[in-house]
């Protein structure tokens, strides 16, 4: 039963306003990032065809390592790819924020699998400073070169991409892998055919695991503070509450204010906003509405219209003042 105090009408037109045209707006975007990740799963694909081949005829592990990492990233960017794809479905009865979060999961498993990826390295790394091998350092280097170019023409693609978007930016780490590892075998190729320093392939190998476990970890974190329907990043609630205070002179206060987003570019906002007992609830709605999108990018959000001190279900009074 709605309590007195709340005017219900607001409050459904506020959830329900504008869901029509932000699901068309993530839509759009969402086509443009299946599309780029498709075309960059085909390049990465080809690509590895081609290194395990040159490998394989060179004797060089280096090219095979780096080949494995190009299967790895080839799935990886294929879950991207086909999350990408699954969020564009829209909500249902039993999911009615659609299926847009399938993107951040996919972006939760691909940084797990980049932790897995650089253990491999480095283990591989360590058994080729123990025991080198001799390879065919020219078929090396003119696959190496292939690579790297490809790897740039990959990264190019996925490289424009929403902040919040983790699904883009793990597909963009396991890619930024790839070309960190064809600059690698491209100087180690190198310095084998012109120092015969065998060690510089594996020495490499280590250096580029350093900078892959930081972006890992980072994208890590990002990701399960999404799942954890955590603040997006940059916004504080409190100084939000008091900011919207301001929008209208009808506002008295702002309170159970919650922030989250379902994945990029998908920021939400629930709060009770109290008004002045015979204010216009309409045109306060519209200031926080307006103030919310404008300021914090926020493009869905649920407001209950108060004229009177509320209290949660628990009979609590939710005013902060």
């Amino acid at each position: 039963m709605t309590s007195p105090h709340v005017d219900p009408r607001v409050a459904i037109e506020s959830a329900a306003a504008d869901h029509h045209h932000e699901f068309e707006h993530v839509g759009s975007a969402g086509h443009r990032r299946g599309a780029r990740l498709g075309i960059a799963l085909v390049l990465t694909l080809l690509m590895l065809v081609a290194e395990a081949a040159g490998g394989l005829f060179s004797g060089s592990l280096a090219l095979l390592a780096d080949a494995g990492h190009m299967l790895i990233d080839s799935l990886a960017l294929g879950l991207a790819w086909a999350s990408a794809g699954m969020a564009l479905r829209q909500a249902d009865t039993r999911r009615s924020f659609g299926y847009a979060r399938f993107e951040v999961l996919a972006g939760f498993v691909n940084a797990l699998t980049q932790f897995l990826l650089v253990g491999w390295i480095a283990w591989e790394a360590v058994q080729r400073l123990l025991t080198p091998h001799a390879i065919l350092s020219g078929v090396m280097l003119a696959v190496a070169v292939v690579g790297l170019v490809v790897n740039a023409l990959v990264l190019r693609l996925l490289h424009e991409h929403d902040h919040d978007d983790v699904n883009m930016a793990a597909a963009n780490l396991h890619v930024l892998g790839d070309l960190l590892g064809s600059v690698a075998t491209v100087a180690a190729a190198l310095l084998v055919r012109w120092g015969h320093w065998l060690w510089a392939d594996p020495a490499l190998s280590l250096l580029v695991c350093a900078l892959l476990l930081r972006s890992a970890f980072v994208l890590l974190r990002r990701s399960t503070h999404i799942l954890l329907e955590g603040t997006p990043e940059g916004l504080d609630p409190e100084a939000m509450a008091l900011a919207l205070r301001d929008a209208d002179p009808a506002i008295r206060d702002v309170h159970h204010l919650h922030l989250w987003q379902i994945a990029s570019g998908q920021r939400m906002a629930t709060l009770h906003v109290l008004i002045a007992g015979e204010a216009d609830a309409e045109h306060a709605l519209r200031a926080v509405k307006a103030a919310l999108h404008d300021r914090y990018a926020i493009g869905h959000v649920t407001v209950e219209i108060e004229r009177s001190a509320c209290s949660d279900h628990a009979g609590r009074g939710c005013t902060s003042g």
